[in-house]
């Protein structure tokens, strides 16, 4: 599913095949129209662009935890990138001229595959486990590992920049 391009490094260990030890559960699944690596949005700007929602789905076990959720417009949700690679540290983005340190970049393949996500909350049913959301760049059947409220007033940073990206 990832090809390895010219330059780039591998971990000598593949942390997939290391002991746990943070001992992280899945909480739920999304489900969204993404069934392939290509056809899947790259951010969440490109997943809105196609107008095309997605639904995620908190286990039985932890759907107590979701009262007082319906409050929030937008919600953080971080995923499990089950199907990327871990061993990659260094990579060559197909749109960079240069080699970049997996940290510097938002790309799936990285030690601990982590996705974070920031999604309007359309709608909610706690009795199901049901979130309704308005768009989401994962495959279909990616796990959860869990959600948080977005709170404009301390997540956002106006003076937020990259070097060498011209947007803010």
């Amino acid at each position: 599913m990832f090809e390895t391009r010219d330059g780039e490094k591998l971990l000598e260990t593949d942390p997939a095949d290391m002991p746990p030890d943070g001992h992280v559960v899945f909480i739920g699944r999304i489900a969204s129209p993404w069934t392939t690596r290509e056809t899947c949005p790259k951010n969440m700007k490109a997943a809105r662009e196609t107008g095309r929602p997605a639904v995620l789905t908190i286990d039985q076990r932890y759907r107590n935890g979701l009262p007082g959720l319906e409050r929030a417009s937008h919600i953080i949700i971080l995923t499990w990138l089950h199907h990327a690679p871990r061993r990659l540290i260094v990579q060559k983005p197909r749109h960079a001229a240069e080699l970049k340190g997996v940290f510097s970049l938002r790309s799936p393949a990285r030690p601990n595959p982590v996705g974070l996500h920031i999604a309007k909350l359309v709608a909610l049913d706690i009795d199901t486990g049901r979130i309704d959301l308005d768009a989401i760049d994962v495959l279909d059947g990616t796990p959860v590992i869990d959600i948080k409220p977005y709170f404009a007033s301390t997540d956002a940073f106006d003076e937020a920049t990259m070097a060498g990206r011209d947007e803010r």
